[in-house]
């Protein structure tokens, strides 16, 4: 149990890479250079996969980007509703990012999602979206206005609520990502080698996946109730 608990510790723990000289030193975390390495690999796919676009007789690798792109953002619509479409793009992208994020570990680098850090930043930029999009489609007044009903005495319970939200959205994907990785480290303690390979498809793959989409469901269903 204590090999455990130092695993545990040793994932958990945020090692520096490198340091910024300038302002006095600027930190730069093991997960903010992996989530630089994500980047790069989709700007790149993206960049390889939409050279030289046409309008007829497409490509496929053209045919390829536009099956990924109608796919991603024809989910995440379906979940947003047709007042929330224009938040497609960004949520799509939420969910690639998480989604690598969560199996990158197959690869030998630390999942970003297991920095606390990281997913407290994503739940933030969530809600910010969510409330921002129910000024854009309301109004000032009206967004205002919705923290008093159903009647104004839930109005501290209604103001409290925009911000359990994304601690629930932050603590779900660290939790569960987390979760995971313990369980794994279990099954390796006590079952032979074949038994965690099985269970790596799931809690590795599949688990990382559902994570990802639960996350963008979950603000998803927040921009459709804020807009509607």
């Amino acid at each position: 149990m204590g090999n455990l608990t130092e695993t545990l510790m040793k994932e958990l723990e945020c090692e520096t890479v490198f340091t910024i000289p300038i302002f006095g030193g600027i930190d730069v975390a093991e997960s903010v250079v992996v989530t630089w390495i994500i980047m790069a690999v989709l700007v790149l796919a993206a960049f390889i996969l939409t050279r030289n676009l046409r309008v007829d007789h497409i490509s496929k690798r053209q045919a390829v980007a536009e099956t990924i792109v109608t796919k991603l953002t024809g989910m995440v619509e379906d979940m947003t509703g047709s007042e929330g479409k224009r938040y497609a793009p960004y949520l799509a992208t939420v969910l690639v990012y998480i989604g690598i994020a969560n199996i990158i570990g197959l690869f030998g680098f630390k999942s970003p999602t297991k920095d606390l850090n990281v997913t407290a930043a994503l739940a933030i930029m969530s809600i910010v979206l969510v409330e921002a999009a129910g000024i854009y489609q309301r109004g000032v007044k009206k967004w205002l206005h919705k923290f008093t009903e159903p009647i104004a005495i839930v109005t501290p319970i209604n103001i409290l609520e925009v911000f359990t939200r994304p601690l629930s959205l932050c603590m779900r994907l660290f939790g569960n990502v987390l979760g995971s990785f313990v369980i794994m480290e279990l099954l390796k303690m006590v079952v032979p080698v074949i038994v965690p390979a099985v269970f790596c498809l799931y809690f590795d793959i599949f688990d990382g996946l559902l994570q990802a989409y639960v996350f963008v469901f979950l603000t998803s269903l927040y921009i459709k109730e804020a807009v509607e």
